[in-house]
């Protein structure tokens, strides 16, 4: 009975304890509850609540379907006051860093200079757009001075961040620097963002639902303005079928058929596969133009090897039985030096030192106890 009761009271505080450990891990419901603006920063102090929803067209009503394929989670506006001026915040919280990035690139505007705040940060005139972890922030100031960078790079260090915000999409990254505009890429994980910006081809063509991103940048040629467009499909075998819809859609030429989606832009363009990217080069561009940008793009996979996948010298059987024969036969050598050495220092050391070290002397003293005569002698009488 007595080990019963410290069995029960051992599991309940097992489950107690496993309780209180998921109790403590955020679930995306809390991370939403928590606030996104703090009460004061650097010097600014909001001025009443700040105005909190869960409702993207809150957030940008023209643009609420682009912000859910982001990722929106909640968002939050506020006024703050300091000496007299003041900062409007608009902050759109979203499920993980990409989709951040993502609307960062949505509503950045080619015209805007880049900032050092947050991850990544643009300003034009009293605006300033930047995004920290998982949090975009939209603060237009009343009237700069010399420490407004100073004090949002302040509110950036204390926005609310999770531990699994995750990291930022590695599609950008493909990109070519060279001719490329500055501020025009743009990171699209939905058919909603590309129909709004525009793209050489249509949204359906693209199939978001097969687990497509998509990222435009434009492009200087010498004809003009160019698009580059990559979609990064989950394999490459995804990629080249659609590779093939969109090269037999460009030979259609605009001639409609039902049934057949056409290409969006009737410009000529150029598109080549690169393991699971497709990239689609588009715009006035001539054919040396088209294919030095589409020569940049070359994906590079990052590849670890969790096992052994073929055969070497180390584990090759055969290998491993001629490096025993080799063993054995330099062992035999070793042994033989040694005894041919070791058999010449004897003779040596007898030549030259004889009777003293190896040899003894023809007549030693040699101590015997005689037990046999003990043996056979009567005992004494008592």
């Amino acid at each position: 009975m007595k080990y019963f009761r410290l069995l029960t009271a051992s599991i309940l505080v097992f489950l107690l304890l496993a309780l209180a450990t998921a109790s403590d891990r955020p679930s995306p419901s809390s991370r939403s509850s928590t606030p996104i603006l703090p009460e004061e920063f650097g010097g600014w102090g909001l001025e009443g609540t700040a105005k909190t929803s869960k409702d993207p067209t809150f957030a940008d009503p023209v643009n609420a379907p682009i912000l859910k394929e982001y990722g929106f989670s909640d968002f939050a506006s506020g006024t703050y006051a300091r000496d007299g001026r003041k900062l409007t915040l608009r902050t759109a919280r979203f499920q993980d860093t990409s989709g951040a990035y993502g609307a960062f690139t949505f509503y950045k505007q080619p015209e805007m200079l880049n900032e050092k705040i947050g991850d990544q940060a643009s300003s034009l005139n009293n605006r300033v757009l930047f995004y920290r972890g998982n949090v975009l922030v939209d603060a237009v100031f009343e009237k700069l001075s010399a420490m407004s960078a100073a004090e949002l790079r302040e509110l950036a260090s204390v926005l609310p961040q999770p531990s699994d915000a995750g990291k930022l999409p590695g599609l950008p990254a493909y990109l070519p620097h060279q001719s490329y505009i500055k501020n025009t890429a743009k990171y699209i994980v939905g058919p909603a963002a590309l129909d709004k910006i525009g793209g050489p081809i249509p949204a359906q063509m693209v199939d978001f639902s097969s687990g497509a991103e998509v990222v435009l940048g434009n492009y200087n040629s010498s004809g003009g303005e160019a698009t580059l467009m990559l979609i990064n499909y989950p394999t490459p075998q995804i990629a080249a079928d659609h590779l093939r819809k969109i090269e037999a859609a460009h030979a259609v030429n605009g001639q409609q058929q039902p049934g057949t989606t056409s290409l969006a832009d009737s410009a000529p363009f150029v598109a080549k596969r690169s393991g699971p990217i497709v990239a689609i080069a588009a715009g006035p561009l001539s054919p040396s133009d088209a294919k030095s940008l589409l020569a940049s793009v070359n994906y590079d996979a990052d590849v670890t090897w969790n096992e052994n996948a073929g055969l070497s010298k180390k584990n090759n059987l055969a290998n491993l039985l001629v490096n025993i024969i080799i063993l054995c036969f330099i062992l035999i050598g070793f042994a033989l030096v040694a005894g041919l050495a070791f058999g010449g220092l004897r003779i040596l050391i007898k030549r030259f030192f004889p009777d003293r070290v190896f040899d003894r002397p023809d007549e030693m003293e040699f101590i015997s106890l005689h037990l046999s005569e003990r043996l056979n002698e009567p005992p004494a009488r008592r």
